[in-house]
């Protein structure tokens, strides 16, 4: 009978969150927003941590490190594409990056993020957020082959974090990367790797930037031949 009394306490016991305040800050040192842009991650977070609760949106280690581990690294991204309104984030899972990059862009004028997620779950709680938010953001529940096949003509950004190695995202993002948009995809440790195989296909088109947030992490920026010759992003002239 006690067993059963410890059983049901520790079930209702409210699970302890994580202060994260100290690595707000960080976090927001090394990549600065505007008030409102902060008034919205805030909002993010909350529904984030809520939905975490009910499913793992991000591993459960890395929570007291939200902040400067997901969000951070998130919004670095921007500094690479300053003037992009419209992008594509392909498994955007928990909002890394792209609904961050929403939260972001919000005050800029026709500023459009294109979630893509095909776990059902995920892509409610993409939902939510961005309703929340109030992100320029809106959800596509569907695998990527299938939005390819149907995306906006003029794309100007295409992110990727956590989703498949280099070579098969570079694959399924190429019809998309084809049309002018430049490719910006968060790596970790295994960068070196991945980029060896990619660079089987895509040699001339790669570059390294170092990570802000993560001395063995690096972005894989991918910029199409049309750009190299003054295209501009989307352009399909």
């Amino acid at each position: 009978m006690s067993g059963g009394s410890n059983a049901s306490r520790e079930a209702n016991t409210p699970v302890a969150r994580p202060d994260l305040a100290a690595d707000r800050a960080r976090a927001l040192a090394l990549t600065p927003v505007s008030r409102e842009t902060e008034a919205r991650l805030d909002r993010f977070v909350a529904v984030f941590m809520h939905w975490q609760r009910r499913m793992n949106l991000i591993a459960p280690s890395t929570e007291a490190k939200l902040w400067t581990r997901h969000i951070a690294d998130s919004l670095q991204v921007l500094a690479l594409a300053p003037d992009a309104r419209i992008w594509v984030d392909l498994g955007s899972g928990g909002g890394f990056p792209g609904l961050v990059i929403a939260c972001a862009l919000a005050d800029m004028a026709g500023a459009k993020v294109h979630l893509v997620e095909s776990n059902a779950k995920k892509a409610a709680f993409l939902r939510e957020a961005t309703r929340i938010t109030g992100a320029p953001a809106v959800v596509h529940a569907e695998r990527i082959a299938d939005f390819v096949q149907h995306a906006p003509s003029s794309i100007d950004v295409v992110t990727a974090r956590a989703v498949a190695p280099l070579a098969k995202l570079l694959a399924e993002a190429s019809p998309l990367l084809k049309t002018g948009a430049v490719g910006l995809f968060l790596k970790g440790q295994d960068v070196g790797a991945e980029l060896t195989d990619a660079a089987k296909y895509w040699k001339n088109q790669l570059s390294l930037v170092p990570s802000r947030t993560d001395p063995k992490a690096a972005i894989v920026v991918i910029r199409p031949v049309s750009q190299r010759l003054g295209m501009q992003p989307g352009s399909n002239s």
